[in-house]
């Protein structure tokens, strides 16, 4: 399996520094805050140092007071600018974390469908699902923390050597085992956020690829041993999770160990200082208490590297897709003379040497109906995607009204619409579902195109009509009645060509007839090439197309067809049992 791609982590950094710096005042105004925040912090470890002072020196009781106003008002402020600084902050990251997903999201959905089917769905969605959530997370739950933690660790360090060198110095001597217990982790706990990125994608491969062909896999009872492939993606991805937290584990235990050892150090530096009356009992209170305060950012810090490695595997992903070409805008866009769709020579193979389109040319009179039948596997989607536009062709050409399909401005109209079996019924309104081919469309159009494909009664039947909430997590609809309100919306986008790929075939024999009207209705004065699961679909076009192996091995009117006595009349005998 072909992976999309991911970035370097450099590569990542410097696209997220780009998008941080659209709003330059925020971000200045938020790293202000967080400034001001990690000074108020210094205030209270260092008066209570000079309460310990004022008690030991046995001085009055009124020298207590400023020092508690002290700690009080930087209480105040500290509390204030944690506020502001988290709001300046979403004011920065937001709109960056915003630019980024519609930005997956624009290269996402304009990935060919080979490159989708070369990687396999599930890695796409783990990174539009999965790898989003967590770098939304990270903006709102970890970069604050991480931010004033840094920011708390570099004025207590300066705080310690403000109130004597040698403190200060006794402080640092806890950093190599700091150091130590990263260079111990880092090394690790990389290559495991990076499997188990991998393991998500494949697991969300297996559920994906068992939702979608579970009506297969139940018919070749085989649905067991795909089951059993999932559990082990499952498991493969939980594994992995058990692993770092072990791991993880392990790191606490070196960073307790770091904190033991700096906090010894300053204690017994403080006392051979204050036993030589080198520094006063207050100052070495208020070294320790600072040390201590370090313990939550430093432990914060290295705690939230488990976070900031797993956010950095999800970025890198993301932004692999961020840096996939644009689609190009069409240069000279021009207008079709007429609906006539030609097809020369075209050829398309997914894998090397094994055509699934060979050398198919077409010429499809404008508003004719050129039906395509054949074996399963003969060719016939990957000739539909073609001519969508959604598969570009190994070679060859696809144009209509005399203009390459790639530049055709349909004024409006979108130059060719398809509808296969597997429609997707939008979260939303019945009539978001309809609205999305024609924004501005007024009910009555919607009910008119309802109506056109035998839908209105069933609709207006819902609960509230056009207004029902259908899609995940909703009301659904039946088989047969979101493949109507599919082609209700291909009546509404009034495309200049229409390709039904087997479209009324998920509609089991009860709902086949509705459908094939509706089709009709959809094709009818428009061109139109119709991929045929049910050869009733066929009897009534201007050509048919039998296709086998990739090639067209027959085409003519269906009584032609059936009289010349090949491929199609064996499809035709066996279908209609004569």
């Amino acid at each position: 399996m072909t992976r999309l791609p991911v970035s370097t982590a450099r590569e990542a950094a410097a696209l997220s520094r780009r998008l941080l710096r659209q709003r330059p005042w925020a971000l200045a105004l938020c790293l202000l805050m967080f400034a001001i925040e990690g000074l108020a912090g210094l205030v209270a470890p260092w008066m209570l140092g000079r309460i310990v002072d004022v008690v030991v020196d046995g001085g009055p009781a009124a020298d207590i007071t400023p020092a508690v106003l002290w700690i009080l008002g930087a209480a105040l402020v500290g509390g204030l600018a944690t506020y502001l600084s988290v709001a300046f902050l979403a004011r920065t990251a937001e709109p960056a974390l915003a630019d980024l997903r519609e930005t997956v999201l624009e290269r996402a959905l304009s990935l060919e469908a080979a490159e989708l089917e070369a990687s396999g769905s599930g890695d796409l969605l783990s990174r539009v699902g999965d790898d989003v959530r967590l770098i939304t997370e990270s903006f709102t739950e970890v970069i604050p923390i991480l931010v004033n933690s840094v920011v708390a660790v570099v004025f207590t360090v300066v705080g310690l050597f403000a109130l004597d060198w040698r403190l200060g110095l006794a402080g640092l001597g806890a950093v190599p085992f700091y150091v130590m217990a990263l260079r111990w982790y880092l090394p690790r706990s990389g290559p495991y956020y990076r499997r188990e990125r991998e393991a998500n994608s494949e697991r969300a491969e297996a559920l994906v690829t068992g939702l979608h062909a579970s009506r297969t896999l139940r018919a070749y009872g085989i649905g067991a041993q795909h089951q059993e492939l999932t559990t082990a993606a499952s498991w493969r991805s939980a594994q992995l999770s058990i692993d770092v937290f072990r791991l993880l584990t392990r790191f606490y235990g070196r960073n307790n160990r770091a904190e033991l050892i700096g906090l010894l150090l300053i204690l017994g530096t403080g006392y051979a200082l204050v036993s030589r009356s080198l520094v006063t009992v207050g100052a070495v209170t208020a070294a320790a208490l600072l040390f201590h305060r370090l313990f939550n950012p430093i432990g914060a810090i290295l705690a939230l590297f488990d976070a900031v490695q797993s956010a950095g595997a999800s970025l890198v992903r993301l932004v692999g897709l961020a840096q996939l070409p644009a689609p190009v805008p069409v240069h000279g866009p021009e207008r079709p003379a007429d609906g006539r769709l030609v097809v020369r020579d075209l050829h398309h193979e997914y894998v090397a040497d094994r055509p699934a389109v060979d050398s198919v040319s077409l010429d499809v009179a404008p508003g004719h109906r050129v039906a395509v039948v054949g074996a399963s596997g003969a060719g016939k989607t990957t000739l539909g995607a073609a001519i969508a536009g959604r598969l570009a062709p190994t070679r060859g050409s696809v144009s209509l009204g005399g203009v390459p399909l790639a530049r055709v401005d349909g004024d409006g109209r979108p130059p060719v619409a398809i509808v296969s079996q597997e429609v997707h019924v939008f979260a939303g309104t019945v009539r978001d579902n309809l609205t999305l081919a024609a924004p501005s469309a007024p009910d009555t159009a919607l009910l008119a195109a309802l109506d056109a494909v035998g839908a209105r009664s069933a609709v207006e039947a819902l609960p509230d009509g056009l207004s029902t909430v259908v899609g995940d997590g909703a009301r659904t609809l039946t088989p047969a009645l979101a493949q109507q309100v599919a082609l209700a919306r291909v009546l509404l986008a009034d495309p200049v060509v229409v390709v039904l790929d087997e479209a009324t075939a998920e509609a089991g024999s009860a709902g086949a007839r509705s459908l094939e009207r509706a089709a009709d209705a959809v094709t009818a004065r428009r061109t139109s090439l119709t991929i045929a699961h049910r050869l009733t679909q066929a009897v009534d076009a201007h050509e048919i197309v039998v296709m086998d192996a990739g090639r067209v091995v027959e085409r003519g009117s269906h009584d032609d067809l059936v009289a010349v006595r090949g491929m199609y009349a064996e499809l035709w005998a066996a279908w209609s049992g004569r």
